[in-house]
């Protein structure tokens, strides 16, 4: 597993949700939105999954995945390749879901913000019509690909 520096967790940890990427049985890329939970410096990353869709089955078949999280201002993000495990949502402890909503708590408060200073967004509060999580994707970092250009990454 290979570990994450102290940048990288920032950067992660202050990331709303992340693209997750699996590979299906024939072998095509699948991407979606997915919530993040945790992030440790020894590599592991803990996500959410809301639905027991496209990326849950592709996880039962290849544990191959990758997370991509970006942050345009800073035109800076990082893609993680590793291995992914699926745990049941019975096997997840209370506080990492005390966590997930408190994140969501956190989007719709900024969006309330942003709402009221005019940016309008989403005529709703789309957090808050969220399901509970299906599932938790635990995930090894094997790889960390930086995105930043390697020309701005110097400056």
């Amino acid at each position: 597993m290979e570990k994450l520096s102290g940048d990288i967790l920032h950067f992660l940890k202050n990331q709303s949700f992340m693209i997750v990427s699996t590979v299906d049985k024939n072998g095509t890329p699948h991407s979606a939105c997915k919530g993040i939970v945790d992030v440790e410096p020894d590599g592991k990353i803990y996500l959410l999954d809301l639905y027991m869709g496209g990326t849950f089955e592709n996880l039962k078949g290849n544990d191959h995945i990758s997370i991509t999280a970006v942050d345009e201002h800073k035109f800076k993000g990082y893609c993680l390749k590793g291995k992914a495990r699926i745990i049941r949502t019975e096997d997840v402890r209370p506080q990492v879901i005390k966590a997930w909503e408190e994140k969501v708590t956190t989007r719709i408060t900024q969006r309330v913000i942003r709402n009221m200073r005019e940016e309008k967004g989403h005529p709703r509060h789309p957090e808050a019509l969220l399901p509970k999580p299906a599932y938790m994707i635990l995930m090894e970092t094997h790889e960390v690909v930086d995105l930043t250009p390697h020309h701005i990454r110097k400056m």
